[in-house]
């Protein structure tokens, strides 16, 4: 039997390290998982094992403790790639709570880095953010469009990170992709995994079908009096099984040598910008229910409008996103229906 590649996926009870580890075991890849459950429920690994009947390896353990991320590692010197996510994300938190931000995205990236040199680990994919653009001048984005201030502490953690591992690998055997994700979405299509944030969610889907299952009895645009096409924030919504995917894509491109360079970034979007209005309005008409809305006073921290230019990853990792902004929503709102146990 063939030795399969046993990948470290940080963060992995995570929206979209959950999916991630799905399709990597799906593209044979023995992975193991590591998370603190401080941001994300334990519980969502045995969606995944649902789902690929694997039952992955996992370890709660806080990657800001050096000492217990290399016990870790001793016990699995076979790993051949990280797939680094675990961070805090939320955009409004850390503009409210910035040192907090710092502490736990910074130290764990800077821990996990060192554990790859230790152990001679030589590929690494990190979960960046299309908020490393702050308030772009003109969309949509390419690899290449300078980076201007992050609106937000979260932004800057991001940014940050990058710049730790662009430094890292000048002195390592190291080789890295950085995956700039725009806005992932949706559920995997079995609907055994989905988006499940613990504290309150500050991202537009989940507050979306909150508000729809009557969790919330009305929900806040921020902000509609933007230089946009109805005064309302564009983004670029990507389905998380796509975004996924990018990731495994990312490992093989590694792992085969096909990289030239040391460090290589790529956009993850659909290169489509939505309004936060016409995500509302589609939302209503696929999945036929009426949301309680109202327009507020902008939010600190929100860029007014980015998308993708993904040509890059459809170019050199052969990636392209197969679900449309309709399917993402529908999928989302199975799941919210799901974890509810209602039938609407």
């Amino acid at each position: 039997m063939v030795k399969k590649n046993k990948i470290l996926v940080t963060g992995g009870c995570g929206y979209i390290g959950s999916h991630t580890i799905v399709d990597l075991i799906e593209n044979g890849y023995d992975v193991i998982s590591i998370d603190n459950n401080s941001k994300s429920d334990l519980n969502i690994l045995n969606g995944v094992e649902k789902i690929t009947n694997v039952k992955v390896k996992k370890y709660i353990v806080d990657l800001c403790d050096l000492d217990e991320t290399i016990k870790v590692f001793e016990e699995n010197k076979d790993i051949v790639g990280v797939i680094h996510f675990a961070a805090y994300k939320s955009v409004s938190e850390s503009v409210e709570n910035p040192l907090m931000y710092f502490d736990n995205n910074i130290n764990s990236l800077v821990n996990i880095l060192k554990c790859c040199k230790l152990f001679s680990i030589t590929n690494f994919v990190f979960s960046s953010s299309c908020t490393v653009y702050g308030n772009p001048e003109y969309s949509p984005v390419t690899e290449e469009t300078k980076l201007k201030e992050p609106e937000s502490p979260y932004g800057y953690t991001k940014q940050m990170g990058e710049k730790i591992i662009e430094q890292t690998i000048k002195t390592s055997n190291i080789k890295s992709i950085l995956l700039r994700y725009f806005n992932p979405v949706g559920a995997h299509k079995s609907i055994e995994i989905g988006e499940s944030p613990i504290d309150k969610p500050t991202n537009l889907i989940p507050i979306i079908t909150k508000t729809a299952i009557g969790e919330y009895s009305e929900m806040n645009v921020f902000g509609f009096d933007y230089p946009t096409i109805d005064g309302t924030c564009i983004r670029d919504f990507i389905h998380v099984s796509d975004v996924a995917h990018a990731h495994t894509l990312s490992l093989n491109h590694l792992l085969n040598k096909s990289n030239n360079e040391k460090l290589e970034i790529f956009n993850l979007g659909t290169g489509n910008g939505y309004s936060i209005l016409n995500v509302i309005e589609t939302f209503e008409k696929v999945n036929n229910v009426k949301l309680n809305y109202k327009l507020s006073n902008r939010r600190a921290g929100d860029v007014i409008s980015i998308f993708a230019n993904n040509e890059k990853a459809k170019r050199i990792l052969e990636w392209s996103p197969k679900y449309s902004l309709e399917e993402m929503l529908i999928t989302a709102w199975e799941w919210e229906k799901k974890v509810n146990k209602v039938s609407i």
